[in-house]
């Protein structure tokens, strides 16, 4: 330890490498530039080497300096890990960001089970399509759609990306849709959407479909409201939209999946591998998950390689 630099020096390099900005870097630590410039500089005098390059109207971090910034950054997450741990099996909040579409459609109509088989347990669940920075952001857990292999977190697979065309029954009807080139006459949600040329390719057909003008969503969620009112048919997973197949308000006219890549995934911080809230909740949605397994062809639900 007595060859470690202070630790107010590292903390300082560390907010202006991830931020290359020594006011901002300031303002998170609540110091004056001032006194980061300076604990830079006691930093730098310290291990003999240039942490960063300063220019005219900024700084940049040096080639010591970008070697250095992820080891400190991750010895920090660590830190702050270790320290939230000490009261994890106290910790009433289990906090959780999901995509938007799954974490309004499946995961919305399951969560207060949840709730209700762990009463001592409290949900905070957050919609977003942007990746949660654990070491930044106040998050236990996250619901995460890629490869599954993110530094410094654990994943599990959960179940392959897929969508398939969806409409409601009146749209069917009206159209005469009864073969997959039917589709390329009729309002389609994303038009231009590649994940479209993949599903007609995916049902065998030749024909790629012709660049058009349309309506784009966000989500799945608004992509439902639009075609249950009959307004055109739209990729959609079904395993989010199982009651409204269930009930007839939503149809799927052909039984061809698409896999446009990614998967997801339940991750949070290695770190935390244990804590029972984590724990918990991984073993309650293994659960919800597989009362849908006759929505998941077993294609789906084999990890990628």
């Amino acid at each position: 330890m007595e060859n470690l630099p202070p630790l107010s020096a590292i903390r300082a390099f560390e907010a202006a490498g991830r931020l290359e900005h020594f006011s901002r870097a300031g303002e998170e630590l609540g110091m004056t530039q001032a006194a980061v410039s300076y604990q830079i500089r006691q930093l730098e005098q310290r291990i003999g080497q240039q942490l960063f390059v300063r220019e005219k109207g900024g700084v940049r971090l040096s080639d010591a300096g970008r070697r250095l910034l992820p080891a400190v950054t991750g010895a920090f997450a660590e830190l702050r890990q270790a320290f939230a741990g000490l009261s994890e099996e106290t910790a009433g909040v289990l906090a959780i960001s999901a995509p938007v579409s799954f974490g309004a459609t499946w995961l919305s109509a399951r969560i207060g089970s949840f709730q209700l088989r762990f009463p001592d347990l409290a949900v905070r669940l957050s919609l977003s399509n942007g990746l949660v920075d654990f070491a930044r952001d106040n998050f236990d857990l996250a619901i995460r759609i890629g490869s599954g292999k993110w530094d410094g977190l654990r994943s599990e697979f959960m179940f392959r990306s897929h969508v398939t065309p969806m409409c409601s029954p009146e749209f069917l009807d009206r159209h005469s849709i009864r073969r997959p080139e039917d589709l390329l006459q009729v309002e389609r949600l994303g038009p231009n959407d590649p994940w479209w040329a993949g599903w007609f390719a995916a049902a065998g057909v030749g024909e790629a479909p012709a660049p058009r003008r349309g309506i784009m969503f966000d989500s799945q969620s608004q992509e439902a409201n639009a075609v249950q009112a009959g307004f055109g048919v739209a990729l959609m997973t079904p395993l989010l939209w199982r009651a409204e197949l269930e009930s007839g308000r939503l149809v799927r006219p052909f039984d061809t999946l698409y896999q446009p890549g990614g998967s997801n995934w339940i991750v949070h911080p290695a770190g935390s591998v244990g804590v029972r809230k984590l724990e918990r909740f991984r073993e309650w949605f293994r659960e919800e998950l597989d009362r849908d397994l006759d929505l998941l062809p077993e294609p789906l639900l084999t990890p990628p390689e």
